[in-house]
């Protein structure tokens, strides 16, 4: 059955920027193979390019086209006010709200059958008025900045709850934020857990084997994944992990990933002996998902849900010695678990997310 979907995410590439909000691209790509029709409203706020240095998911938000085909998908992008951190969230919500005339022009006679949101705060705001206007259903969807950091804000924590209630069905990514969601007063109408899909070509696949190098005779590569500019990700205990492990007589390396496409970032982890993940907050993370599949052992900290799907030893503690541990154990052994990786994994397999939101779909619209 071909659905109308329109989706509505403050995240989204935008010409500048390729790699912001991959995960929700990742998401439309889904949809059109399971062959609906879907186009993209990437609301986004007003700001000049200097402040584009606040935040690296910011980089090419204030010269971002106000209409652009992205990968064959429409994606119209309105345009809000907003203040730094939100100090007067009414403003940005009447704000948020009165994009909708702008986007109902922008669509012509088109009109979805349901509207699916990336990120509640705050453009859930313009979905649930598209919706309530358009007296379709609505999706909202919840990767973890929501719940982990809007939720305890004051400002926008009675914002964050009253949308996860508004809406027809709360995706979750992760169990842990469904178990949030399922606590929230008043609760949502409906909870569903569905993970962002790891899709990873298989020429990239590769098995995680142990280190052919000789051990502490060359230098190795540790992947830091992220923007070291993101103080959330905690780039400094990565290197000094790094400097732990150099103290062991090591010979280390630690390059890190900034706004690099989705090809250069498979052909880094090829290369890397592990991906090191030091965040203070994760939903999955997605990439460590990804680093596994693409042969590339993973030791991080107990964040998100790593705990899944990762061997136990490569699961540390929040110091430099205990990741340093975890590496070495990493490098040593390679992948022995009883189940493969690509068993481990079947939860956010293309197949099992597919079929998910297949169901979800069809029981909203009928």
């Amino acid at each position: 059955m071909l659905i109308r979907i329109l989706v509505v995410s403050l995240l989204y590439p935008v010409p500048h920027n390729r790699t912001r909000g991959v995960f929700v691209e990742d998401h439309v790509h889904l949809l059109r193979n399971l062959d609906h029709d879907v186009k993209v409203v990437n609301p986004l706020p007003r700001m000049p390019r200097y402040a584009e240095a606040r935040r690296s998911t910011m980089m090419g938000v204030a010269k971002a086209p106000k209409r652009w085909l992205h990968n064959d998908v429409q994606t119209f992008v309105p345009r809000f006010f907003a203040l730094p951190d939100h100090p007067y969230p009414r403003l940005t919500v009447a704000s948020v709200r009165r994009r909708t005339g702008w986007v109902e022009k922008q669509l012509g006679d088109w009109r979805p059958d349901i509207i699916v949101c990336h990120t509640l705060w705050p453009v859930a705001h313009l979905a649930n008025e598209l919706a309530r206007r358009w007296s379709v259903p609505w999706v909202g969807v919840v990767h973890g900045h929501d719940f982990d950091v809007g939720l305890d804000l004051k400002v926008v924590g009675d914002k964050v709850r009253s949308m996860a209630a508004a809406c027809n069905a709360l995706v979750c990514a992760t169990d842990r934020l469904g178990d949030i969601a399922s606590a929230l007063d008043p609760p949502p109408k409906r909870t569903t857990v569905i993970p962002c899909v790891t899709d990873v070509h298989k020429e990239w696949r590769r098995p995680v084997s142990p280190m052919k190098k000789t051990w502490k005779k060359e230098p190795i590569d540790i992947l830091f994944p992220a923007d070291p500019r993101r103080p959330e990700k905690r780039h400094l205990l990565a290197l000094q992990t790094g400097e732990a492990l150099e103290q062991r007589g090591w010979m280390v390396g630690v390059t890190s990933l900034r706004h690099q496409p989705r090809d250069i970032v498979f052909d880094r982890m090829l290369t890397a002996d592990v991906t090191l993940i030091t965040s203070k907050r994760e939903a999955g993370p997605l990439v460590a998902r990804e680093s596994l599949l693409c042969g590339t052992p993973v030791v991080s900290v107990d964040v998100g849900e790593v705990k899944r799907y990762l061997p136990s030893d490569w699961v540390c503690g929040e110091d430099p010695e205990a990741l340093a541990d975890g590496i070495e154990a990493a490098l040593r052994t390679g992948w022995t678990e009883a189940t493969s990786v690509e068993e481990r994994l079947a939860f956010a397999s293309k197949a099992e997310v597919s079929q998910a939101w297949r169901e979800l779909l069809a029981s909203l619209v009928s």
